[in-house]
C-alpha cells in the first residue's frame, strides 16, 4: 500500500483565490514528484498568454509551451494558472516575460531539465519567438516536438 502524500502546505488549491495583480504577488507552489527517480516530461501549455508592452501599454499575446523533467517536485497547476494570469496587466518585453517565467519555475522546482518556447504574436508586423532551456535533455527521455503552428503571415 502506498502512502498518501500530504498537501497541507498548499495555500491555493481547494481554496478561493483571486488573481494576483502582478507576477511579484503571485505565489507559485509545488508538490512532491509522484514518480521520483524516473525521467518523464511534464508539459505546461498556455495558448492565451497576455501581457502588456512596457512602453505603449498595448496588449501582447503569446502561446507558451513549457516542458520539464521533474526532480523532486512538480508545479501545482492552480498556482501556475494564477501566475500566468498575473501577467495580464504586467508591462514587460517578450524576452523578459519568457525568461522570468522560466526562472521562477527553475528556482521553485530545480528540475532535471526545463525548456520554454514562447511564440509571440506580431507586434509591428514582426512575430518574436523566444526559446530557452537549462541544458541538454537526458538521453533516456523522449522529448516531443513543440509543434506550435507558425504565424500565418510567415512564408
Amino acid at each position: 500500500m502506498t502512502e498518501t502524500p500530504s498537501y497541507g502546505h498548499l495555500t491555493l488549491l481547494g481554496h478561493p483565490a483571486s488573481q494576483p495583480g502582478n507576477p511579484d504577488d503571485a505565489q507559485l507552489e509545488r508538490v512532491a514528484n509522484p514518480a521520483p527517480g524516473k525521467h518523464y516530461i511534464v508539459r505546461l501549455t498556455c495558448p492565451e498568454f497576455t501581457s502588456l508592452c512596457p512602453l505603449t501599454g498595448q496588449p501582447d499575446f503569446a502561446y507558451l509551451m513549457i516542458d520539464y523533467i521533474p526532480n523532486g517536485w512538480i508545479v501545482e497547476s492552480k498556482s501556475f494558472k494564477l501566475l500566468m494570469a498575473s501577467y495580464r496587466n504586467h508591462g514587460a518585453f517578450h524576452e523578459a516575460c519568457t525568461m522570468e517565467i522560466a526562472g521562477k519555475l527553475v528556482a521553485l522546482l530545480d528540475p532535471v531539465w526545463l525548456r520554454i518556447g514562447a511564440y509571440w504574436y506580431p507586434r509591428g508586423g514582426i512575430p518574436i519567438d523566444v526559446f530557452w532551456q537549462t541544458g541538454a535533455a537526458p538521453a533516456d527521455v523522449w522529448v516531443p516536438a513543440q509543434e506550435v503552428p507558425h504565424y500565418r503571415g510567415r512564408g
